[in-house]
């Protein structure tokens, strides 16, 4: 035994220092904490909480579907997300890829802005074939007219489908706006977003035999102006000409019905047509 010999002393409950070398791991951020991450930068699903799920939120509530707009990714975020997979046939689990995210903002922006989705500046394309259309209502005898309870009333020599679509148009003419509105397999709603009222006009004339989205009609039909009917979609937005009228939910929000003769530019659009009209 050494007399003398003097140990270090430990407070009481304290642990000895770790060697070097061996020390713990970094702590995991605070819960509750926000991620930074901007939107589409990681794949979001139930339970997270992040500045990209309030932008999430942000865009679910521009389409008017009732959401808290914070950080948090809860349940009513996932139910609402499912709802806006459900409207532009993505597959329905509640969880926003990247992919999905993109294609959220596209709709959002064109939503709040009527259908205009913002796009980089670009020179005009030089002439070619499928260069943008002339609206169909130059076509002679082809103009129909919108009356002044806002319905629309075709043109006599109009073939018996395009006054189908104009008849189904009529009956959802004056219908709220509602994003995923008119997205069932029975067409029937209370109210109609901008595919939505497409698809139940077109489907007036037997031309679908479920709704689309807008850009599901990107590939429909054929490509190109038709003589009747033309469709104009993008991801964000989608609207057609029947007999030289608009038929467009943007018009809704201005007129108080989706039927107008005002025609608007189509740049920005997929230009495609039903087969034969």
């Amino acid at each position: 035994m050494l007399a003398g010999l003097v140990l270090p002393a430990t407070a009481v409950g304290q642990s000895t220092p770790p060697a070097a070398g061996n020390a713990p791991a970094a702590k995991a951020p605070a819960k509750g904490k926000a991620v930074t991450a901007k939107l589409g930068s990681r794949v979001l699903r139930k339970g997270m909480e992040g500045e990209d799920v309030r932008q999430l939120e942000q865009s679910l509530a521009r389409l008017g579907l009732a959401v808290p707009v914070d950080t948090s990714f809860d349940r009513q975020t996932a139910r609402q997300v499912m709802v806006f997979e459900r409207t532009e046939k993505l597959g329905v689990d509640g969880v926003l890829r990247p992919r999905e995210a993109r294609a959220l903002q596209a709709v959002a922006i064109a939503t709040e802005t009527g259908g205009a989705v913002a796009q980089p500046p670009a020179p005009p394309p030089p002439p070619t074939p499928q260069a943008p259309p002339t609206p169909p209502q130059s076509v002679p005898g082809a103009q129909g007219k919108v009356t002044p309870d806002g319905l629309a009333q075709p043109p006599a020599t109009a073939p018996d489908a395009v006054k189908q679509i104009i008849a189904a148009g009529n009956e959802i003419a004056k219908t709220p706006y509602r994003y995923g509105g008119g997205h069932n397999e029975s067409f029937k709603d209370s109210a109609y977003d901008c595919s939505g009222s497409v698809s139940y006009a077109l489907h007036g004339a037997n031309l679908l035999k479920s709704p689309l989205p807008s850009g599901g009609f990107t590939g429909w039909g054929e490509a190109g102006p038709g003589q009747w009917v033309t469709i104009y979609t993008n991801a964000g937005h989608m609207y057609m000409t029947v007999a030289g009228l608009r038929f467009d939910t943007s018009a809704a929000k201005a007129g108080g019905s989706r039927w107008t003769a005002e025609q608007r530019p189509p740049s920005g659009f997929v230009v495609r047509h039903p087969p034969g009209l």
